[in-house]
């Protein structure tokens, strides 16, 4: 059986300053561990999970379409949480990639958030290939 808790401040310091520069989330504690919401929606959570193979800290988002089916499929650090048909967990720890992370919390905020904040977010780019009805 599984035990949640308290996230280690080091890896909460790593994701809070992703999700605080996006417009109008908070940040509060939750049940266990610390998430980060636009309105009254989470769009991360960071936490430990402690289970009988020992600790392991995650974070939870939102994903959809074809990213939701790369990311809950493709194994560690990733995988599929197990409640919401849109929660994707992730890993943390040191070798956890840091600007990935800062932009699966700021895809999960703009699934959320509504319309005209989303508009005043900075999304990068696409590389050319990536372009839809290019490459």
């Amino acid at each position: 059986m599984s035990v949640y808790a308290d996230a280690p401040a080091d890896l909460v310091a790593m994701v809070r300053p992703a999700c605080l520069a996006l417009p109008d989330a908070y940040e509060e504690g939750a049940w266990a561990g610390v998430r980060w919401r636009i309105r009254k929606r989470t769009f991360a959570h960071v936490l430990d999970v402690d289970s009988a193979t020992g600790t392991t800290t995650i974070m939870t988002f939102r994903s959809a379409g074809e990213e939701f089916d790369v990311l809950s499929n493709s194994g560690h650090p990733c995988f599929r949480a197990g409640w919401g048909n849109d929660v994707v967990g992730m890993v943390l720890g040191p070798d956890t990639d840091w600007g990935e992370v800062a932009e699966l919390v700021t895809e999960s905020y703009c699934l959320l958030a509504p319309k005209k904040l989303v508009a005043q977010v900075a999304r990068p780019a696409l590389p050319e290939d990536e372009v839809p009805g290019r490459g």
